[in-house]
C-alpha cells in the first residue's frame, strides 16, 4: 500500500520516529538528506505552542515548507489541538501527526500521549478537532494499548480513519510496557487488518533485519525507525535499499565520518548557539563514538566533557579516526 502525503507517494516507506531531545532540526536534516520518506519532529505541546513559548516553536520549524516532514502535537484538549494545527499549517507545515503513544508520565499524567488509550470517545474528539482544523495530511502514532487489558489499537485505529487520518503508526508495545520487553509486531497486523489506510511498523527496528521481520509479522505498509538511527543517520537509507530497492546510501568512515559528525556538530551550534549546543551535542557525540567504536575511555571522556567547540572537534578527530588519518 503506498503512503502519500496530499497525493505524493512517501517513498521510500521507511521513517524517522519522533524522539524528543534527539529528532531536532540538524538531526533531521542529516536523515532526510542520507535518504528518508518521512521525518518527524519532536512532539510538540499543543497549548503551549499556540501560546508561543519559544522552545515549542523552535522544535516545530523544521516542519515549515519542508518535504516529507510531519509535525508532531500532542495535548488533551480539542480546541488547542485545533489551533496548534491550524498555525502549524498556516506556517508552512506540509503534514501533521498526533501523538497517542508517548508513554512518559509528565505526559500521561497530563492526560495525554498514551493516556488517552484508555478514554478513546476523548481521543476521537481531539482527531476529529486537528482533522477539521486543517487542509493538509494528519496522522496519528499510537500504541498497541495501554495495558494488556486494554489493547484497543485496531478500534482506535478505525475510528480515526473515519475521521480523515490518512496513516497510523502503531508502536508494538502498550503503555506500560514502556521499552521493556520485545515489540510485538504480529500484533499490528491487528490493527492493519482493521482499517485501508497505511499502518507503519515501530518499535525494536533496529537494521535490515529486523525491519523485514516487522514488515513479515505485521503486513505493515512501511518502517519507522526510532533508537536504532542514533549514531547512524545512514540507516533508514540502508533499510530502504535493502528492502525496497532505493538507491544505496554512501556510508561514511574513517575521516569522511569525522567530516560527518562535525559537520552535524557545527549544525547543532548554529541551531542552539554555541553554550547549549555543546551541551544537547554530547549525546549524538557519544553514539558516533560507538558506532566507530572508540574504546578509549580516557578519549571519550574528553570529548564528552570539554566546553570548547573547538577542541571538541579535535578531541573527536583522534576519537573517531584512525592515527594515520588524524592531520598533524
Amino acid at each position: 500500500m503506498t503512503v502519500l502525503n496530499a497525493g505524493k507517494p512517501l517513498s521510500p516507506p521507511v521513517f524517522l520516529a519522533p524522539m524528543a531531545g534527539i529528532t531536532d532540526r540538524p538531526f533531521r536534516d542529516l536523515v532526510a538528506r542520507f535518504g528518508a520518506g518521512l521525518v518527524v519532529s519532536e512532539m510538540v505541546a499543543s497549548q503551549e505552542m499556540v501560546q508561543a513559548k519559544a522552545a515549542m516553536r523552535e522544535r516545530a520549524e523544521l516542519g515549515m515548507n519542508v518535504e516529507n516532514t510531519a509535525v508532531q502535537i500532542a495535548g488533551r484538549e480539542a480546541h488547542w489541538m485545533a489551533e496548534a494545527a491550524r498555525w502549524l499549517e498556516g506556517s508552512g507545515a506540509v503534514m501533521i501527526d498526533i501523538n497517542m503513544g508517548c508513554p512518559a508520565k509528565r505526559v500521561t499524567n497530563g492526560y495525554s500521549g498514551s493516556a488517552l488509550l484508555k478514554t478513546p470517545d476523548h481521543a476521537l474528539r481531539l482527531i476529529e478537532a486537528v482533522v477539521e482544523a486543517v487542509a493538509v495530511p494528519v496522522t496519528l502514532k499510537t500504541r498497541l494499548g495501554w495495558d494488556d487489558d486494554l489493547r484497543n489499537a485496531p478500534q482506535l485505529a478505525a475510528r480515526a480513519e473515519a475521521a480523515g487520518v490518512k496513516m497510523v503508526t502503531i508502536h508494538g508495545r502498550t503503555r506500560c510496557q514502556f521499552y521493556k520487553g520485545r515489540a510485538d509486531w504480529a500484533a499490528i497486523a491487528e490493527v492493519v487488518e482493521a482499517v485501508s489506510v497505511p499502518v507503519i511498523a515501530n518499535g525494536d527496528i533496529t537494521g535490515s533485519d529486523t525491519a523485514r521481520q516487522a514488515l513479515t509479522a505485521s503486513g505493515a505498509a512501511g518502517v519507522m525507525i526510532g533508537r536504532g538511527a542514533q549514531g547512524q543517520p545512514w540507516l533508514l537509507a540502508q533499510i530502504a535499499h535493502n528492502l525496497f530497492g532505493a538507491l544505496a546510501p554512501d556510508i561514511p568512515e574513517g575521516s569522511r565520518l569525522l567530516d560527518m559528525v562535525s559537520e552535524h556538530y557545527e549544525a547543532m551550534l548554529d541551531f542552539y548557539g554555541p553554550e547549549l549546543g555543546v551541551r544537547v551535542a554530547r549525546k549524538h557525540l557519544g553514539w558516533y563514538m560507538d558506532h566507530a567504536g572508540t574504546a578509549d575511555a580516557a578519549a571519550r571522556r574528553a570529548v564528552l566533557t570539554a566546553k570548547d567547540p573547538a577542541e571538541v572537534l579535535r578531541l573527536l578527530g583522534r576519537a573517531l579516526t584512525p592515527e594515520d588519518q588524524v592531520a598533524a
